[in-house]
């Protein structure tokens, strides 16, 4: 095994926190779970010695900068100098929207709200994280034009009331795009690319602030 570097880490990294997803979902217990992120954290400290030995930053700069930026986004929740506030806000929405106007305070020239969501991530994660976004940024059309061919489907899922049932519907999906010579994936990623290039703040019918 050659020299540990951030790039060959990567791979483990990703592993890891697939691994405490895994445990989290299949409902393992808590002892199992407690390895699991201690695996993760393994990995962020292995990350932050690599950095340490260049002169960069520590372990310790990793927690004080995550410690500062939680305070500072959810004044909702702490006053500046840490302590908890005696109130908090009534609901998730207005957690939401405290927390998103922080962030856009911080970052102005940020004007495309798909910036940040990492190009890397499974194309179903990416499609609901750029819904997501989409939806708090104000976007008039934040949910995709259901194309006529798929409107049984869409309709089909709107009857449905578990995961489990979705989940079975997406992998039946998922084998017919096979045995059709699709790459489900791919075509995915293709759609998302799509949906965020037409609700970026340069397309004529939405705003151009992202609100």
């Amino acid at each position: 095994m050659g020299a540990l570097t951030h790039e060959s880490l990567v791979e483990y990294l990703l592993e890891e926190a697939f691994e405490v997803a895994e445990t989290i979902e299949t409902g393992a217990d808590e002892a199992e779970l407690r390895g699991e992120l201690g695996d993760v954290l393994l990995q962020v400290v292995l990350h932050a010695r690599l950095a340490e030995e260049r002169g960069s930053f520590g372990f310790d700069d990793v927690v004080r900068g995550l410690t500062a930026k939680m305070i500072r986004r959810n004044p909702h929740v702490f006053r500046p100098d840490g302590s908890l506030q005696d109130t908090f806000p009534a609901s998730v929405d207005e957690i939401v929207r405290k927390w998103d106007s922080i962030k856009r305070a911080e970052k102005p020239e940020r004007g495309d709200p798909f910036e940040g969501i990492p190009r890397d991530l499974p194309a179903l994660a990416r499609a609901q994280k750029s819904l997501d976004r989409a939806a708090r940024a104000g976007f008039r059309r934040a949910q995709p034009p259901v194309v006529e061919e798929v409107r049984p489907v869409a309709g089909l899922v709107e009857t449905m009331d578990s995961e489990q049932q979705f989940g079975d519907l997406l992998f039946e999906l998922v084998a017919a795009a096979r045995t059709s010579g699709f790459d489900a994936e791919r075509a995915l990623r293709g759609a998302v690319r799509r949906y965020q290039d037409s609700h970026r703040p340069t397309h004529p019918d939405l705003p151009r602030t992202g609100s």
